[in-house]
């Protein structure tokens, strides 16, 4: 199929942007990577009066260490993300996550931001920012604002952006010493949407658990971070039975749904098999970062 008839607009710079999407709005679309807009258009599961492109803004696509925090600009590619020695450096888990979205041809074109805004229940990128509780600025004509990525997604492929807004940069917090992280999926075959997904990340010190942070994708309409969870189990020695108690607490913790193809028992047993193994890794990549010495 083809899309319907729409208007096509591309901006060269981001004041030109912001102006068209003040006049448009709410009849306009941004066109970022276009891997789920595209596909959406042409099955006309979307439709659009204007599409506004605004891949020429490339100084949005930029990944840079800012006062202490990594700043993803909202155009930076997944195939970027995946191979920056920033990231793996500063914030592993975003390159991580990005190293499984889709295939090869998506991970070229798709965006961080792209994704962020498209809201995919179980996305990893959205995973990623939500785990990190990473800080999301969005900007219109006069005014921007920052979001936290708990609060900017609000439910399935559905934000807090108004039709005038841009999302610009995201900004995660960068590992610290002691610190690890780790993601793990499952899903039926290689490149596609997870069943469920869980982040970790956690800090130890001393022999103990200081830190922890928790993210479930695949079992709600968006990806959670299981705060009340993660409090209750930080300053533990975090050996076998510590992972296992966790790991059982946060399948009891989500309430999936039953479908038509994945009954909700199935992916509580998911998300405490893949709880454990996220943490084993974030545990193993944290004594490794603390014995060389750097984040």
């Amino acid at each position: 199929m083809k899309p319907a008839a729409f208007n096509y607009h591309r901006p060269t710079s981001l004041e030109e942007a912001l102006a068209l999407l003040t006049e448009l709005a709410p009849d306009v679309k941004v066109l970022a990577g276009g891997q789920s807009l595209g596909p959406m258009l042409n099955m006309r599961l979307a439709s659009t009066a204007h599409l506004l492109d605004i891949n020429d803004l490339s100084e949005f696509s930029r990944i840079r260490l800012v006062d202490g925090e990594i700043e993803v600009g909202a155009l930076a590619r997944h195939h970027a993300l995946a191979n920056s020695e920033l990231l793996r450096t500063h914030c592993p888990l975003l390159a991580q996550c990005a190293q499984t979205v889709g295939h090869y041809a998506i991970r070229q074109r798709g965006t961080l931001g792209g994704s962020l805004v498209n809201a995919d229940p179980v996305a990893q990128l959205a995973l990623a920012a939500v785990t990190l509780n990473a800080r999301l600025t969005l900007v219109q004509q006069g005014a921007r604002r920052d979001v936290l990525a708990g609060d900017f997604l609000r439910s399935a492929m559905t934000t807090a952006i108004e039709p005038q807004e841009l999302l610009l940069a995201i900004r995660f917090p960068c590992i610290a010493q002691g610190e690890g992280s780790a993601l793990q999926l499952f899903n039926r075959r290689h490149g596609d949407f997870a069943i469920v997904a869980v982040a970790a990340t956690v800090r130890v010190q001393a022999g103990r658990l200081t830190r922890l942070a928790l993210g479930v994708a695949g079992t709600s309409p968006v990806a959670r971070r299981l705060d009340a969870l993660a409090q209750t189990f930080e300053q533990a020695v975090p050996d076998a039975a510590w992972i296992a108690a966790v790991a059982a607490a946060a399948a009891g913790s989500v309430e999936p749904e039953d479908d038509r193809h994945i009954s909700a028992s199935y992916r509580r047993e998911l998300t405490q098999t893949l709880v454990a193994r996220a943490l084993s890794k974030a545990l193993e990549r944290a004594a490794s970062h603390m014995h060389a010495g750097t984040p």
